[in-house]
């Protein structure tokens, strides 16, 4: 799909396969497109270019067919600040069709919110309305759901149970979008990651392999300057750096056995040897060239 904005092209030539069943995380800086991406998606801004497909269908096509596989919260919840939590998912089910009244209480338990059910929305902190959003997004029972910063505002312990609710519904044989500024959050329960910049897909990948681009080898020595300037000769060794009395060599584990055999031919000799894992943040960091305190928007 390509997006412009007049001039500006907000998303541009961007391909992604999102398979059933995985937990797909979606990230990218400020202004990245994602935010454009995710409306094209669920059909609240139509592409300049291309297409989205779903469940074998066209978007443009299918819109509703499509729309009663998809659940989503977009950006902010908004519902009626003087209704109760259930009175508007009642509401909601009225406004789409086809729900069953058993099934606005079986949300609402699975995100924690029976108890306050009865309660007024106005009354609910930040993140008993982000649970409730969440609620709404699974009244139709969607194959696909789309969770654009699920944790926003909640405690440690709600953060815990929507966390454990995402594989739970992959577990379903349901698809999750994922779209959140805590990388942390991304790492735990993500299956693939597509990061974007400028419009652009830069990466899209395992959670795994992804993560073993950013592995290094951390080597100790009893002369790190002599071992450093000997590394950097290494046309096979990509980067060098030092810190807090070990070297960092940018080179995969499958490598160590054969680092640490040239080191001790040439006297220099190691007293220790270890693969420094990467996380989604450093990785997130040397891709985009961002700076972050671990979010992204």
């Amino acid at each position: 799909m390509t997006k412009k904005f007049g001039k500006r092209t907000a998303v541009n030539n961007l391909n992604l396969e999102i398979r059933k069943g995985e937990v797909f995380g979606f990230l990218g800086p400020n202004g990245s497109g994602k935010s454009t991406t995710v409306s094209m998606i669920v059909g609240l801004i139509k592409p300049t270019a291309g297409s989205v497909n779903a469940f074998g269908m066209e978007l443009k096509d299918n819109y509703w067919p499509i729309m009663r596989k998809l659940g989503a919260t977009i950006e902010s919840p908004a519902f009626y600040p003087y209704l109760s939590g259930r009175d508007n998912l009642e509401l909601f089910s009225i406004a789409i069709g086809g729900i069953p009244p058993a099934k606005i209480m079986e949300v609402l338990e699975r995100v924690n919110l029976a108890d306050r059910a009865k309660d007024k929305y106005k009354q609910y902190s930040l993140g008993m309305k982000q649970r409730l959003a969440i609620a709404s997004a699974l009244l139709r029972d969607p194959e696909l759901i789309i969770l654009d910063e699920p944790t926003n505002g909640l405690d440690p312990a709600g953060y815990k149970e929507i966390r454990d609710l995402i594989p739970s519904l992959a577990g379903e044989n349901r698809t999750i979008i994922l779209c959140s500024h805590l990388l942390h959050e991304v790492e735990l329960v993500c299956d693939r990651v597509a990061i974007i910049k400028e419009g652009n897909v830069i990466a899209c990948e395992s959670m795994q392999v992804l993560l073993a681009k950013g592995q290094m080898l951390q080597i100790k020595v009893e002369n790190p300057p002599q071992a450093l300037a000997f590394l950097k000769s290494l046309p096979w060794i990509k980067n060098v750096t030092q810190s807090n009395g070990y070297l960092l060599v940018d080179a995969p584990k499958e490598d160590a056995q054969r680092l640490s055999k040239i080191l001790a031919e040439n006297n220099i000799f190691v007293s220790e040897l270890s693969v420094k894992s990467s996380d989604l943040e450093s990785v997130f960091l040397e891709l985009t060239g961002s700076e972050t305190n671990g979010k992204t928007n």
